[in-house]
């Protein structure tokens, strides 16, 4: 039995944890805020993925839906350091190690020729919030947009709270 990875969603502004969200505005704040003085602020947009439950989505639960962004796994690898894709087999080995789960910071998606060209890589590294108002009518503006299914959104959801609850001791265990 075939289990897809995408589904295409029209013209609707229900929102689901694994909805990609393209062109997605996020407010990147400034690096000080000083009091008593107005406060520049920087909107880019993002290729984004909503990782807020569906559960709390539907039922009004957040107003701050919770995305992050994601990339094709070419633009991915051109953006490490030159020593770590020297060479195909490093950047084989990066893809291995995404594939694997070894790079917590990232999760890897299948591509599907319908939805994606290349794999897609998702940067849990980088979590913004957007009002889910807001993103509920940019979704409407989409028309389509792409939806991660099941089994595989719930394990973008795993991948995102094994990064997300990480605990980093201030000395290792001495054997």
């Amino acid at each position: 039995m075939e289990y897809p990875w995408y589904q295409a969603i029209h013209n609707t502004n229900e929102l689901q944890q694994g909805d990609f969200i393209p062109d997605c505005p996020i407010v990147v704040p400034p690096n000080t805020i000083k009091e008593d003085e107005e406060t520049e602020i920087e909107i880019r947009q993002i290729d984004s993925v909503i990782l807020s439950q569906s559960c709390d989505l539907a039922n009004d639960k957040v107003e701050i839906v919770l995305v992050c962004p994601f990339y094709p796994l070419n633009t991915f690898i051109e953006s490490l350091p030159e020593e770590q894709t020297r060479n195909n087999k490093a950047k084989d080995k990066i893809k291995q190690n995404l594939k694997k789960g070894f790079l917590p910071g990232y999760h890897l998606l299948s591509k599907e020729h319908d939805f994606f060209d290349d794999h897609q890589v998702v940067d849990f590294r980088n979590v913004y919030g957007i009002q889910k108002e807001t993103l509920c009518n940019l979704s409407l503006k989409l028309g389509q947009r792409i939806r991660l299914l099941p089994p595989y959104r719930e394990h973008l959801s795993q991948a995102f709270a094994r990064y997300f609850m990480r605990v980093g001791l201030p000395q290792d265990i001495i054997v």
